[in-house]
Order: C-alpha cells, then structure tokens, then sequence
C-alpha cells in the first residue's frame, strides 16, 4: 500500500517541485507508532535549508489535500535526504558509482549482515561492491538499508 501511494505522491508532486528548481529526492509514507508519516526529500545542488523546506511544503500541501490520496490522517514532513541519504531507487545507487556506500542486508554475506565498500556496479538486480580487495554481488532483493556513508 505504501508504496503506490509513494508513486501516486511521487507522479502528482514532482513536475511541481522540479518547477520550483528542487529535485525531488525520494517520498516515503510509513507508519511509526500509531501514526503516519508522509516525508518528502527535495534536494538542489547548494543544499537545502528550512525556508526551502517551508517554501516546498506551502506549495504542495492543498494539493495533496485535493489529490486525497491517502486516507488516513498523516503528518507532512518536507526535508533535505541528508549528508548519509538512504538509497532506495536506481538513480540513487547509479549516482553513488565510485563511492563507499553502507548495505545491511537480510541475510548474511560472508557471516556479515553489513557492508561497507565501493560501489562498483549496479542494476535492478544486483549490486557490486568493493570491500577491501573482494568484490561482492548482492541481490538487490537481499538489501534491507542502502546508505550513502559521508566520512567526518
């Protein structure tokens, strides 16, 4: 359920946040608790601040309110993905070639659950990573959490 909701949201907002000269990152509805949550990642290339954030969610809450495509009462939250951006979707992990990236998986992998090497390659259905001097493939479907990893 959530995720055609994610796709209906994605298909209604983002002609509408691209106009605006935001990228529209990622859209996540989930429950936490007893509520839910509708968290929409914009992004441009100097970054993103509150006003950005204020400016985005004044534009698109009426109409989301008149899409009405989700029914149960939820909390819009409009932010920035983050220095450590969850990746999700293809564009996501093809512009993370050539970077260390963190995946937790579902099942181990060499008795680890987590990974963290270069992103070597990547499809639909497989990933490869660099980890020390082994390259790995992992199913994408075995990936629980894909991050980008920013070093500090």
């Amino acid at each position: 359920m959530a995720n055609n909701i994610e796709k209906r949201v994605e298909e209604l907002l983002k002609p509408i946040i691209e106009k605006m000269n935001y990228d529209l990152y990622d859209i996540i509805y989930e429950k936490e608790g007893k509520n839910f949550y509708l968290r929409i990642f914009i992004d441009k290339p100097e970054g993103i601040d509150i006003n950005d954030c204020e400016k985005v969610n004044n534009e698109i809450n009426d109409i989301l309110d008149e899409a009405d495509y989700i029914k149960e009462q939820y909390f819009l939250e409009v932010s920035s993905p983050g220095v450590e951006r969850l990746l999700r979707k293809e564009k996501h992990f093809q512009s993370q070639i050539g970077n260390d990236i963190s995946i937790k998986l579902f099942k181990p992998i060499n008795k680890q659950k987590e990974l963290i090497g270069t992103l070597v390659e990547y499809n639909k259905d497989e990933l490869t990573i660099k980890v020390s001097d082994e390259t790995i493939k992992i199913n994408s479907k075995d990936i629980a959490v894909a991050k980008t990893i920013f070093n500090w």
